[in-house]
């Protein structure tokens, strides 16, 4: 695996940056951070990531240093699922403050939602 896939992953993140910065519409920018969610996920999975890696999972009579040396960092894995509930929990927000909006504004367009002040 060369640095072409990290540079994936990096590009996935521009994209949710362009999207949270550029974009003026409420779920194109929640979209956006949902991106950048992913990107991060990938990232942190890209950073654990080994060649030829086994499973974290040492059994009885096995070699702890040659399992150490051979096995893929279980701690990444276990911040992506960490990163994918507190994901989870921040879209049911996001999602609940748009429809909030739509409801009390009308639209979803950020620029008339900042004229509208009330």
């Amino acid at each position: 695996m060369g640095i072409a896939i990290y540079m994936l992953a990096f590009a996935l993140l521009v994209v949710g940056i362009y999207g949270v910065i550029a974009k003026r519409n409420v779920i194109k920018i929640i979209l956006g951070i949902l991106i950048i969610d992913y990107a991060v996920n990938m990232l942190l999975v890209l950073v654990g990531y080994r060649r030829d890696g086994v499973a974290p999972i040492l059994s009885e009579g096995q070699d702890a240093k040659a399992w150490a040396a051979t096995s893929v960092d279980p701690l990444p894995q276990a911040m992506v699922l960490t990163s994918i509930v507190i994901g989870l929990g921040l879209t049911a927000l996001m999602v609940a403050m748009a429809i909030r909006l739509y409801q009390k504004y009308g639209t979803f367009d950020m620029n008339e939602i900042r004229k509208l002040k009330g």
